[in-house]
């Protein structure tokens, strides 16, 4: 696996804010225009993900990334269900409910993915890398 030094390098971080982009555009069409609750969360938590990826990347340490990891991936599967929930009051069609779903299964998919290598490999990461 290549080194990634910048947070926008991370195919995860890059699918989470495509993915929040989606969901906020979502959240502005006329459906949505009285979910006031369910539209903050849906909006908190698809921004929860990238902002996790990008707070535990940033920590520089591999556990402290791993945490932020499980976080985000909680953020996500918190989204899928908001989904279902919106699909189920008719607030979604059936295409957009799967294009969604599909987009959200993929980043938590590719997150536990980045888990899994982390907890892995012997790295400690930039915060830990000069101590014994």
């Amino acid at each position: 696996m290549a080194t990634i030094t910048k947070l926008e390098e991370l195919e995860i971080w890059q699918l989470s804010r495509k993915y929040a982009k989606e969901i906020n555009q979502l959240l502005a069409t006329e459906p949505f225009a009285y979910e006031y609750g369910l539209r903050q969360q849906m909006k908190n938590a698809s921004g929860s993900i990238m902002d996790n990826i990008a707070e535990g990347f940033g920590r520089g340490s591999k556990h402290e990334f791993v945490n932020h990891l499980t976080i985000a991936k909680g953020s996500a599967e918190e989204t899928r269900s908001q989904l279902f929930r919106c699909l189920d009051t008719g607030l979604m069609d059936v295409p957009k409910h799967k294009d969604l779903s599909d987009q959200v299964e993929t980043l938590v998919r590719k997150t536990a993915s980045l888990i899994h290598y982390l907890n892995n490999v012997p790295i400690k990461g930039q915060k830990f890398k000069d101590r014994i």
